[in-house]
């Protein structure tokens, strides 16, 4: 298992139980969680977690809470995991980050460095982004970390749009 790993600008390290008032301010916050299936109160935030540890445990890799390494801030949280898109077992990219991260770079640099994870040291052969149809900002980053877009889906009830990228390729 990865437990951590650094960026030029982040720090990585596995999503533990005492990260719980972190991911819940997250969760509160309607920028962050308008694209991410609505807001999540402190329940739904603790079973998110207890889920994704779960994962961990079960697939050897998960979710990351990533920190801006000069002050140690939260800044979001990302990382891989199995997920049901459009009727097939994948594994996805996931990330979020806080909005006042917004538009810096981040999130491009933690997808890069999710991908160099799941490539370099899990072995996994491809990873898929997906993300809702009109969220411009994060297709963006899921192109600039080398997947490429093939195709609109339905997912969680809503149109989304799935992205790939395969172990060698770009």
């Amino acid at each position: 298992m990865i437990e951590t790993f650094r960026t030029p600008r982040l720090s990585a390290e596995r999503l533990q139980a005492d990260h719980l008032d972190e991911l819940s301010r997250m969760h509160r916050d309607p920028v962050v969680m308008a694209t991410l299936g609505g807001l999540r109160d402190d329940g739904e935030t603790r079973s998110f977690l207890r889920r994704n540890r779960e994962h961990r445990h079960r697939h050897g890799y998960g979710l990351w809470v990533f920190r801006d390494e000069r002050d140690g801030r939260f800044v979001g949280r990302g990382g891989l995991r199995h997920v049901p898109v459009g009727g097939a077992d994948e594994v996805e990219m996931a990330y979020a980050l806080l909005a006042e991260f917004w538009g810096r770079g981040l999130a491009t640099e933690m997808a890069r460095a999710i991908l160099k994870v799941a490539f370099e040291h899990l072995g996994i052969d491809q990873v898929v982004g997906f993300t809702l149809e009109t969220n411009q900002a994060s297709r963006r980053v899921l192109e600039k970390a080398g997947l490429i877009f093939e195709r609109a889906l339905i997912h969680a009830d809503d149109p989304h749009v799935l992205y790939r990228i395969v172990a060698g390729a770009g």
